[in-house]
């Protein structure tokens, strides 16, 4: 019966530590001198808010962003940034802004991997009733935060190595599109060499001569 309610209350923790994180995983491509804005709510004060984003593709992989509070203030921002991983406090009830600009490109556009998570901070409260599980509470939510940080971390290194994987597609592309159309132009080139040539030569041995008439 014991091992039961200490089964319960892990799954209890995990579920309930889980159900406090909202969170908003997207991709979103971003054309060249347009600005795009995402939004998140934050239902009460002190609440924790994580964001990041990642410049998958496009032009240097840089890009510009801000994050503003329901009073319209930056409380974050950065101009040609590659990525960033940050943790906010929502010291106002409210919808917070995320926003990137990519005005800096004039013709490329930018694909951007981002994630705003809005987490409240988890209450260390006994899930069973008074008395019946008070020994094993204190070490299983111990366990219980050190496995989400460790899927945290996991998840975090996932994120860098998709980054990494997408910008060394993205930089190989480009690579061989540029291949493609040098090739290409060096063909024609050849070509355009060997018909001027061949007009130089057919020129230079044609006989032109005057002829008069006795």
């Amino acid at each position: 019966m014991a091992l039961w309610h200490f089964i319960s209350s892990f799954f209890f923790l995990f579920f309930y530590l889980s159900a406090t994180v909202k969170a908003a995983a997207l991709t979103t491509a971003i054309s060249a001198n347009e600005r795009l804005c995402f939004f998140a709510d934050v239902d009460k004060a002190g609440e924790k808010i994580g964001f990041y984003f990642a410049v998958q593709s496009g032009g240097s992989f840089d890009i510009d962003f801000d994050v503003k509070d329901p009073n319209d203030k930056v409380i974050l921002d950065g101009v040609r940034e590659r990525q960033g991983d940050y943790v906010l406090t929502a010291n106002t009830v409210g919808e917070y802004s995320f926003c990137f600009e990519n005005d800096m490109s004039t013709l490329t556009e930018k694909l951007v991997d981002f994630d705003i998570m809005v987490e409240s901070e988890p209450r260390r409260e006994a899930p069973g009733k008074p008395g019946q599980i008070s020994e094993h509470t204190s070490a299983l939510e111990e366990s219980v935060f050190r496995l989400n940080g460790m899927l945290m971390n996991i998840k975090r290194m996932q994120k860098q190595h998709h980054t990494q994987e997408n910008r060394g597609f993205s930089v190989v592309k480009s690579t061989q599109n540029r291949l493609f159309w040098y090739a290409v132009f060096e063909s024609l080139g050849v070509v355009g060499m060997a018909v001027f040539q061949v007009y130089v030569l057919q020129t230079f041995f044609t006989k032109t001569g005057r002829r008069y008439k006795v």
